[in-house]
């Protein structure tokens, strides 16, 4: 294995320093360090030095829609955007309800080694929300699996949520909740509200998100046990979860780079690669979304990469399929939306983007801090690049990113999973 010597380095954004990595490991920090005799240097002056990104938030699509991503193609696209781990969700073909399909996810993230693979379980059994999924069996398997997701649906049946909630308790497990009430979301096409009725799409209200946050948010009070809630996306969402923080309660929530950024306005064009679930929110909203992830209220920034092939995109608005790529554009984003606005430092950064999703998955090998004996997962990010998103030149098997043409600043130079080089020089390694 390679040793690598990362020199003067900015820390978290802060004090200058060198790393020295070897055998996997972050053996030393500091200056003039003693190092063995073959060694490759990479000058890292200007650069910033951040623990290796984790998304609990990823769509891989492996088994069943390799068209759209497969587990190698998806695990390059988060090592380019600075990720050593990823969650991917159980919304594949077969299901991942099942012991068999979650380690088969598994073992092709192993497999591919751009960064690792932790799969999401299904709550439900197809992820129909009238049966428990294998819950027990998934997390006794190979993979280990401690979050269970139904998202892309909502586990709406209040005593089936009730009884996940219970059931994971046993072995210290979170159920990952896809906040949307179905009965007031049917046929919606966009954020409800006045610029919906103009456009002639049906409303997506946020009270179906808040609706449904709060009565998981009740549960989970009388239950005792672990909640999270995906992509929230509101004002009232914000609210609702700084409540239950405030009682002290084990709920955790996530917003995506896009629901800090972008806005329903873009609905204006019809361009389906703007369509998303829960959908682009008002300016409000995204205010309330960039505060609540600043003061700590909203404990993640997770991607949702839901990577789609082009017929399901290039079609008519109430056709399409809803999501957006994520992975190699979320760290700019969010330098956009909340580093350059002062409204985060980059130490809080690795803290929304690593050190907390990390915690919250129960993976012990990431989110570590930067210091002689952590695991060598770390990325080397240029703040003061700016580039423009190209599509074509994503590692995604899919083209649908909403940033198409769209200056952003930052860049990935280098990821290290597990002391080994996926990226250098902003380009894969392998």
């Amino acid at each position: 294995m390679t040793v690598y010597l990362i020199t003067g380095a900015k820390i978290l954004g802060g004090e200058v320093a060198d790393l020295l990595i070897d055998n996997g490991e972050i053996v030393a920090v500091g200056t003039n360090l003693e190092t063995p005799g073959e060694v490759e240097t990479i000058d890292a002056a200007g650069l910033i030095a951040l623990p290796g990104l984790v998304d609990l938030h990823t769509h891989l699509r492996e088994p069943g829609r390799e068209d759209a991503e497969t587990v190698l193609t998806g695990t390059r696209a988060a090592a380019l955007g600075g990720f050593t781990a990823v969650f991917a969700m159980a919304n594949t073909d077969p299901v991942a309800d099942t012991a068999g399909v979650v380690e088969q996810v598994w073992r092709l993230g192993r497999e591919a080694g751009y960064a690792d693979v932790y799969p999401i379980g299904a709550v439900t059994v197809g992820r129909k929300g009238t049966q428990l999924a294998e819950l027990g069996a998934m997390a006794d398997s190979a993979a280990r699996v401690r979050v269970f997701s139904d998202d892309g649906d909502c586990v709406w049946d209040a005593a089936l949520m009730r009884r996940a909630l219970e059931y994971v308790k046993a072995f210290g497990g979170t159920i990952a909740q896809h906040a949307q009430e179905p009965r007031l979301t049917q046929g919606a096409q966009m954020n409800e509200g006045a610029l919906s009725g103009v456009l002639g799409l049906t409303g997506w209200p946020s009270v179906a998100e808040e609706a449904i946050i709060a009565r998981d948010v009740l549960l989970n009070a009388h239950v005792g046990s672990k909640l999270h809630i995906c992509h929230l996306s509101t004002k009232g969402s914000v609210e609702i979860v700084r409540a239950a923080k405030r009682r002290g309660l084990d709920v955790t929530a996530e917003v995506t780079p896009h629901h800090l950024l972008l806005t329903e306005d873009l609905a204006a064009s019809y361009n389906p690669v703007f369509k998303v679930n829960p959908p682009l929110r008002t300016r409000e909203d995204v205010e309330a979304v960039r505060e609540g992830l600043a003061d700590g209220t909203i404990d993640i920034v997770a991607t949702d990469h839901a990577p789609h092939p082009v017929e399901d995109k290039d079609c008519e608005w109430s056709a399409a399929a809803p999501g957006m790529l994520g992975l190699e554009t979320a760290l700019s984003v969010v330098q956009h939306a909340m580093v350059d606005t002062k409204l985060l430092t980059w130490a809080e950064v690795a803290d929304r983007m690593s050190y907390r999703p990390a915690a919250i998955g129960q993976i012990g090998d990431h989110g570590r801090p930067l210091e002689a004996g952590s695991p060598a997962n770390l990325v080397l990010v240029d703040p003061a690049v700016v580039r423009t998103v190209v599509p074509q030149e994503s590692a995604s098997l899919s083209r649908n990113t909403p940033f198409d043409g769209m200056t952003l600043p930052g860049k990935v130079v280098a990821t290290f999973r597990k002391g080994t080089a996926t990226v250098l020089d902003g380009k894969l390694a392998r």
